[in-house]
């Protein structure tokens, strides 16, 4: 082993891989991008998930992530850092086709939201930097675990086009998530005690709560498949642009990156496009 380092490398060598490696993250937008484009076009996910194959409704479902006002709404505390992703994507349009298709063709649907009650605020000895932001602008706040009392239309609730979904009585909304994955409420157990094996993951926010639930569903041995338009991203002058980040994970983690067109076409056979006659 060479003593320059512990690893058997010169140092030379080891900063020569290093700027390889630092080429090769420049690059990942792009890659990403030009997957993005040749999933568009029909191409195999990394665990086969092809387009014209089809979802099995009895063991898939739909988990959106906090597809809440605070996020999603103009008139919500984050919109100053979202909106313009959720614009780019039309995420509130696609997240409302998947909703819309998934009744349509039924397909159980799964809703965990982020709430902070009192306790939180008044009980939390340390947060990261995001959650301060959020208790700073009381982003889910709702007034009680056991109440609804100033829920409706609070940045907590629902955006309006999405309650005729949500509110159907069939939808299932677990309890909240109170940092960025679902370990700390019961979605894994509503999933498995319905027997669903694969998660059709979209919602907010990409790069954080979307990204830990599809972390976490992976390690609990779900197939999921991310719906990369049915989610936005913030920017920050700082931080960067959390969307692109999470595309670039989504790439290396699920089984699928797929866009709203093909997780519709899969969810509704009969919405699949004529075959063309053999030539």
């Amino acid at each position: 082993m060479n003593k320059d380092t512990p690893y058997g490398t010169s140092r030379r060598g080891f900063l020569q891989a290093s700027g390889a490696v630092g080429l090769a993250l420049t690059a990942l937008p792009e890659l990403v991008a030009a997957a993005d484009a040749t999933s568009a076009a029909g191409s195999e996910g990394k665990a086969g998930q092809k387009a014209g194959r089809g979802f099995d409704r009895v063991e898939t479902a739909v988990v959106f992530v906090d597809p809440q006002n605070d996020v999603l709404s103009e008139k919500g505390t984050a919109w100053a850092a979202v909106g313009q992703s959720v614009r780019e994507n039309n995420t509130v349009e696609h997240m409302e086709r998947i909703f819309r298709t998934a009744k349509q063709n039924g397909f159980e649907v799964f809703i965990s939201p982020h709430y902070f009650y009192p306790t939180d605020y008044s009980g939390w000895k340390f947060n990261g930097p995001l959650e301060a932001d959020e208790f700073a602008h009381k982003t889910f706040a709702r007034r009680g675990a056991l109440t609804l009392e100033g829920f409706h239309g609070s940045g907590a609730d629902w955006l309006e086009r999405f309650k005729p979904y949500i509110e159907d009585g069939k939808t299932v909304v677990v309890g909240p998530h109170k940092v960025w994955g679902p370990q700390t409420n019961d979605l894994v157990l509503q999933l498995r005690k319905r027997r669903i094996q694969k998660v059709i993951l979209g919602g907010m926010l990409a790069n954080i709560c979307v990204e830990a639930h599809l972390r976490h569903l992976l390690e609990q041995g779900f197939e999921v498949m991310v719906v990369r338009d049915a989610t936005a991203g913030p920017r920050h002058p700082e931080w960067g642009d959390g969307y692109t980040a999470a595309l670039i994970n989504y790439r290396f983690l699920a089984h699928a990156v797929l866009s709203t067109d093909e997780v519709v076409i899969e969810m509704n056979p009969s919405a699949k496009p004529a075959t063309k006659p053999a030539t």
